[in-house]
């Protein structure tokens, strides 16, 4: 018989809801257990109950992002997009891109206007705001890998939306902020506005969420995409401006691509190739920050962030420059990746002062910052790992709800460069190769990642932040490597992030104060958040113990097979 290990560590909290009562595990240690890290226990705990049933990371995945759907809707979504990287327990590796597409009828100019002025409110807000739903379409692509029928998957999601769930303080915070722009953008009743504030403990219940799972659950694919949903959502559009048409829809498909692979100091790294940049950025931090070797450094100490912060520099210049939808740019991941550019981009790196950010890239505009995204990872008994990042690009997305079906919608199309040098909501400076096309995916910065060490996975990670995705992931993976943090500290350690422009560099309010005068010094400009990320990671060590670790930065959770 297997010896089982389950160690609770940090702290737990219950959150309760009408049918159970999840308790809140923020990092546990388990030997030959499935774990699941996700944005909220009762998804967790979905993706785990899944696990029980028979089925693999894969199957809980599917169900994890589906509770989501209902439980987390800030970020979880049947009417977003995401990405997904695999490693079996064979070694095979995938990738599946189910990020959103630009409809049929969408232009170049469509959110400029005629004194040449880019309207952001449009690109953020709204109907025109949304780009073709992936993600129903990627758990079906998923299902190729997974034990279990959909039919399973579903179950738990649609439990949750049906039977109702007690909120959180940080849940009900933000649907009574959001109250006013929620009723700005429907004019039918939805299930997220009362009359009085939301309080914790306050049962949020989904039926027309329900009823919409229940057709998928019944139809696959198609319950989505055609049928019923598919008329809801278009009504929806006809409602404003929004252009997505029944065959946008019924045209929709995921597809698996080969994951970006690459070596860093003995371990082996998969992560999302284009339409992500996330991978890409991965690659270039990670490899010009080796050539100062970060291993003689102390984490957050100077030289180590003047390090990594110059190499995020470098790389968020190319982001701006290079990347877009693959199936429309000639896609230079090569190159970009590659030691002989790498190493003439670092040439300009200098100990003595901060690298003015004209001189790694165009200047074009100051840009403004806000987040929101969702992580999950997963590894099962038998080794097969997952990470998924998925996303309705801003907080709630477009804002908009499909009326009578019960989602939100996402705003993805601002994730485009509307107009060559305007940032997005993100603050990310685009060009010509993410531009608006007809049928195009729009350049993410979702960055899932599978670290694997003598071929197995040896760590899963992944956060939301928007930009600030792939900077927390580097930091993730340097913690680790270089600095020998453990999963926790790693985790919850203060984080840091600078992306080309603006030419700040954004620290977390606990971040060390010494730290942040001497890099002034050195002609840097910082400046305070209140959190960066949450990340959600999986450690596995040689013994093969399981180190899973939620973010304390929110509402995050590990549930145990």
């Amino acid at each position: 018989m297997k010896k089982i290990i389950i160690s609770l560590i940090l702290f737990t909290s219950t959150v309760s809801a009408q049918y159970t009562d999840i308790t809140i595990l923020k990092e546990v240690k388990v030997k030959n257990k499935g774990v699941i890290v996700s944005a909220h226990p009762l998804a967790s705990e979905a993706g785990a109950k899944i696990l029980r049933m028979g089925g693999n990371a894969y199957d809980a995945i599917v169900a994890t992002q589906y509770a989501l759907a209902v439980v987390y809707p800030q970020a979880g979504n049947i009417g977003g997009g995401g990405f997904l990287v695999g490693v079996k327990n064979n070694g095979d590796r995938f990738t599946i891109d189910y990020r959103e597409t630009a409809p049929q009828k969408a232009t170049h100019d469509m959110y400029v206007d005629k004194t040449g002025k880019a309207d952001t409110d449009l690109s953020q807000n709204g109907r025109l705001a949304v780009g073709v739903p992936g993600s129903v379409a990627g758990f079906f692509a998923t299902l190729k890998y997974c034990k279990l029928p959909m039919e399973q998957l579903i179950q738990p999601a649609i439990d949750l939306a049906e039977k109702g769930f007690a909120i959180t303080r940080q849940e009900a915070d933000l649907l009574n902020a959001n109250k006013e722009k929620f009723e700005r953008h429907n004019n039918t009743g939805i299930s997220f506005v009362k009359n009085d504030p939301w309080k914790t403990g306050d049962l949020l219940i989904q039926k027309e969420l329900a009823e919409t799972l229940k057709r998928i659950q019944k139809l696959g694919q198609k319950g989505f995409y055609e049928g019923k949903t598919a008329e809801l959502l278009v009504a929806e559009m006809k409602k404003g401006s929004g252009i997505i048409t029944p065959q946008d829809l019924k045209n929709y498909k995921a597809v698996e691509r080969k994951a970006l692979e690459f070596d860093y100091k003995g371990s082996h790294v998969v992560s999302m190739p284009l339409p992500s940049s996330g991978g890409i950025l991965l690659a270039q931090m990670l490899k010009m920050s080796a050539y100062e070797n970060l291993e003689k450094y102390q984490q957050n100490s100077v030289k180590a962030v003047q390090v990594m912060v110059e190499a995020e520099r470098r790389a968020y210049a190319d982001r701006a420059e290079y990347m877009g939808d693959p199936g429309f740019i000639h896609d230079k991941t090569s190159y970009l990746i590659s030691d002989e550019y790498l190493k003439n981009r670092w040439k300009s790196f200098s100990f003595s002062k901060a690298t003015p950010s004209a001189e790694v890239g165009k200047i074009t505009k100051q840009p403004k910052e806000s987040t929101e995204t969702t992580h999950i990872s997963v590894i099962d008994k038998d080794g097969n790992a997952a990470a998924v990042t998925t996303t309705l690009n801003g907080l709630y997305g477009s804002k908009v709800v499909v009326s009578g079906a019960g989602f939100f919608l996402n705003n993805e199309m601002d994730d485009f460069s509307i107009k060559p040098g305007v940032p997005n909501m993100f603050g990310a400076i685009g060009g010509e190769a993410n531009s608006i096309q007809p049928n195009k995916r729009m350049l993410s910065s979702m960055t899932p990642t599978i670290v694997l060490k003598n071929g197995k996975p040896y760590m899963v990670v992944g956060t939301p932040g928007g930009t600030t995705i792939p900077t927390s992931v580097y930091q993730s993976i340097v913690n680790i490597i270089d600095f020998k943090l453990n999963a926790n500290l790693s985790v919850n350690a203060p984080k840091f992030h600078h992306q080309w422009l603006p030419e700040t560099v954004a620290f977390e309010k606990n971040f060390p104060e010494t730290t942040i005068k001497d890099l002034e010094k050195l002609g840097y400009t910082a400046e305070k958040w209140g959190q960066i990320g949450r990340t959600e990671m999986i450690l596995i060590d040689d013994e093969g113990n399981i180190h899973a670790v939620a973010d304390g930065r929110g509402d995050d959770s590990v549930a145990v097979e």
